[in-house]
């Protein structure tokens, strides 16, 4: 692998794009909005600019009036210049050339930008087709060479694989490659590692990183992450309500912001480490009586089901882990370790195939279902996607109390008072209760279902992923309100999570799992201060921190691990 220069690239001759004074609006009950204002920037060749803010500042659809893929109702002014072509005011088969050819998007979610009824090569394929003479033939070797490129397992097997049987980090690479087929001059990326794991987020970063100086493109980089800020930008641009509020060099941002909101981004990011040194326990694990653990698995392992012709498939096998009354465990791993499968089968929507699973005082092994329902009634869940797991029919009053209403905890007007109590507690307005999930944002939604989930004062509850999705300001807001609930109510908690960073905020011990099984478990000081285990030290090693100097060293550290 080519090593990656560090520092920023001179900025030399004229920029690739060049946007002036653009204004991006939609047309909404009546009138023009604006989403974007009077923004102004430059990218020069090899250099990465990051757009940041939260959702709805306007950092994606300032960039994606660029390549002409805002809605039906959208229209953008003002003027951006790619290699000094106007690219405001084109029409879509002028911008259908500059597509691919000169510039190109990745997508933040590949599984709904990739067609899920042709395979990875020939999505490939067709770009390469559309846009050059090439043969059937030359297209697909080229395809298979930038498969090659983006380093995807097996190229020549994965070439003829639909998007649905790659993981997320190869959806992702597969994307990438698409992206760069052409040799773009400007690559758009829009919150390209959002949902992958760390250790994938790292491998994918380190192939951007080479890739900009191996084709010498400029990239404009959209994210919420300012640890991925800090390990690829060279410049920085923040937004707040559709304007640029600051902008500077890595450096200046994050050692010396101006702006107030600015400094409120940075200090609701999380930072590895920070919680860890605080800890004055010697981390000796502590051991706990059978009566004062609310779960407790031995040797557990689960299966998959055979469905048809498709055989069982053993997902977790040999784990070992506990769970005490008001502790929170993290759960930590890749996509495809068994976490979230720990974390189903506790609530029994998994059987145990074999060893010992023991949540509430009730042992899951060949459980009947009316002690399943006894189960059930001690153990909640908050899910990583409220928005899909919300009822999308039933205002958000309704979606809290129907756990109660089902249980015959309560109905009528004490009923009524005890939702009007949850949304106190999550610190919603009462008001809401008549609001519907699509009118809400994520980080309410996911108030909601944390207000659902504790409303039959679970003695357990599991966290899948919960904070994920979020701003890193809602997401802050979010995990204070989780450690006051968790504090008030004192239930036990699973915290599954690939983010290292929000688990040692939360958890004072933290179990890591790969493959379906456990490869540590101990203390919070123990794991990520001396981690045992050498994917362990992989995974700390490829978390981002929020500070471009110590992430230049971290990236050395990674890199070589990685290798």
């Amino acid at each position: 692998m080519m090593q990656v220069n560090a520092q920023s690239p001179q900025k030399t001759g004229e920029p690739i794009l060049k946007v002036d004074d653009l204004t991006v609006e939609f047309w909404v009950d009546g009138e023009w909005f604006a989403a974007a204002k009077n923004i102004d920037y430059e990218v020069h060749p090899g250099e990465v600019l990051a757009i940041v803010g939260e959702s709805g500042s306007g950092k994606t659809q300032s960039s994606m009036s660029l390549l002409g893929l805002l809605p039906a109702n959208g229209r953008s002014k003002g003027s951006a210049k790619l290699n000094g072509k106007e690219l405001v005011g084109l029409s879509h088969s002028q911008l259908r050339h500059l597509r691919g050819n000169d510039m190109a998007v990745i997508f933040q979610e590949p599984m709904t930008a990739m067609n899920p009824v042709y395979t990875i090569g020939f999505q490939i394929i067709e770009t390469l087709r559309t846009h050059t003479e090439m043969s059937p033939k030359e297209a697909r070797a080229r395809a298979l060479q930038l498969l090659t490129l983006v380093e995807i397992p097996d190229p020549e097997v994965a070439l003829d694989k639909y998007p649905h049987q790659l993981s997320g980090g190869q959806r992702q690479r597969a994307m990438i490659a698409q992206a760069l087929a052409l040799n773009p001059k400007l690559l758009i990326a829009d919150e390209p590692t959002t949902a992958l794991d760390v250790t994938v987020q790292a491998e994918i970063l380190k192939l951007m990183g080479e890739l900009r100086h191996k084709f010498d493109s400029g990239i404009v980089l959209i994210t919420h992450d300012m640890g991925v800020v800090a390990d690829m930008a060279d410049r920085i641009i923040v937004m707040r309500n559709g304007v640029i509020v600051e902008r500077g060099t890595a450096d200046e941002i994050f050692n010396r912001p101006q702006h107030p909101y600015t400094k409120e981004l940075l200090e609701a990011v999380p930072h590895l480490g920070e919680f860890t040194a605080k800890d004055v326990d010697p981390a000796i694990p502590v051991a706990y009586r059978d009566d004062e653990l609310v779960l407790h698995a031995k040797d557990l392992v689960i299966e998959y089901p055979k469905r048809g012709r498709v055989p069982a498939v053993r997902a977790v096998q040999g784990i070992d882990l506990e769970i005490a009354k008001g502790e929170v465990v993290g759960l930590v791993g890749e996509s495809g370790s068994g976490k979230t499968t720990v974390g189903r089968a506790a609530i029994g929507l998994l059987p145990v195939a074999d060893g010992s699973l023991r949540v509430a005082g009730h042992e899951l092994a060949g459980i009947s279902k009316a002690n399943l329902r006894d189960v059930r009634n001690n153990v909640s869940i908050v899910f990583q996607d409220p928005g899909s797991s919300l009822n999308p029919r039933l205002p958000i009053g309704e979606s809290i109390g129907e756990p109660m209403f089902l249980h015959g905890v309560a109905k009528g007007a004490g009923l009524q008072k005890k939702i009007e109590e949850l949304l106190d507690q999550v610190e919603l307005p009462r008001a809401m209760r008549n609001r519907y999930p699509h009118e809400l944002s994520g980080g309410q939604r996911q108030r909601v279902g944390i207000a659902r989930a504790l409303s039959l004062q679970p003695k357990l509850l599991i966290a899948d992923e919960p904070t994920s999705a979020l701003d890193v300001s809602v997401q802050a807001k979010v995990l204070d309100l989780f450690m006051d609930l968790q504090r008030e109510h004192g239930f036990a908690c699973l915290f599954i999570s690939h983010d290292l960073a929000v688990v040692e905020m939360l958890a004072s011990r933290i179990a890591v799992m790969r493959h379906g099984k456990m490869a540590e478990f101990g203390t919070r000081k123990q794991v990520l201060e001396n981690p045992q285990d050498d994917y362990t030290r992989k995974l700390l090693a490829a978390v981002p921190v929020p500070d471009p100097e110590a992430q230049r060293q971290r990236r050395e550290l990674r890199n070589a691990l990685i290798n």
